[in-house]
C-alpha cells in the first residue's frame, strides 16, 4: 500500500511541476503552428496530408488578412506614402518655376536642383518620383532617374498642387476610414 501512495505521490509532482506545464504549453504552441501551416499555400503539410490547398479569389491574393496588423502597417505606410508624395509637389510647386503660360499654376524643377533641395527632407526621392509618376501628379522622360547622370532632366508638375493635395487627402482619409475596427490596428493608424 505505501508503494502505490508514493506512486501516486510521483505521478501528482510530474503533473503538478513546472516542467510538466511547460511541456504542456510546448505541445499545444506545436498544435496551433500546425494548424496555421494547413493554411499555409507554402507548406508541404498539405500535400502530406492529402488536404487541398487553400483557394483565394483575385481580391484576396497578395493581401493581408483583414483586421490583422499586417493591414494596418499597410495602411499605415499608405498613408505616410501619399504625405510625402504630396510634400514633393509642394515643394516642386514652391521651389521650381512656371514653364506654361496658360497655366502658370503647372511648374517645373531640374532634377539635380530638387536632388539637392530634397536631401536634406527626404532619402527617398527617386521612389518618390516614380510613385507620383504612377499617379499621374508628375511626368519626366525616362524610366529611372540618377544622380549626376540626369541632372538636366525636368520634372513637370501635370495637376496643380491644389488638385494634388485634394486628391491625397481623399485618398488618405478613404484608408482611414476603411481601417479595421481591431482595437490593435486602430491605436497603429491614429499615431
Amino acid at each position: 500500500m505505501a508503494d502505490v501512495d508514493h506512486e501516486l505521490s510521483a505521478i501528482r509532482f510530474v503533473v503538478d511541476s513546472p516542467l510538466s506545464s511547460k511541456v504542456a504549453m510546448f505541445n499545444q504552441s506545436s498544435n496551433a503552428h500546425q494548424q496555421s501551416q494547413l493554411l499555409n499555400p507554402f507548406t508541404n503539410a498539405n500535400a502530406e496530408r492529402g488536404a487541398p490547398r487553400p483557394k483565394f479569389s483575385k481580391e484576396e491574393y497578395g493581401r493581408p488578412v483583414a483586421g490583422s496588423l499586417t493591414e494596418a502597417r499597410g495602411q499605415k505606410a499608405n498613408i505616410h506614402v501619399c504625405k510625402d508624395m504630396l510634400e514633393l509637389c509642394q515643394i516642386i510647386n514652391s521651389e521650381g518655376y512656371s514653364h506654361d503660360k496658360e497655366h502658370p499654376k503647372l511648374k517645373v524643377i531640374l532634377f539635380g536642383e530638387l536632388f539637392n533641395i530634397y536631401t536634406c527632407i527626404n532619402d527617398k526621392l527617386v521612389g518618390l518620383l516614380l510613385r507620383a509618376r504612377k499617379h499621374k501628379f508628375i511626368d519626366f522622360e525616362g524610366e529611372m532617374l540618377f544622380q549626376r547622370r540626369d541632372d538636366d532632366v525636368p520634372i513637370f508638375m501635370i495637376k496643380t498642387v491644389e488638385e494634388i493635395k485634394k486628391i491625397l487627402e481623399e485618398k488618405i482619409e478613404e484608408v482611414r476610414r476603411s481601417a479595421s475596427p481591431n482595437p490593435q490596428a486602430t491605436n497603429i493608424l491614429i499615431k
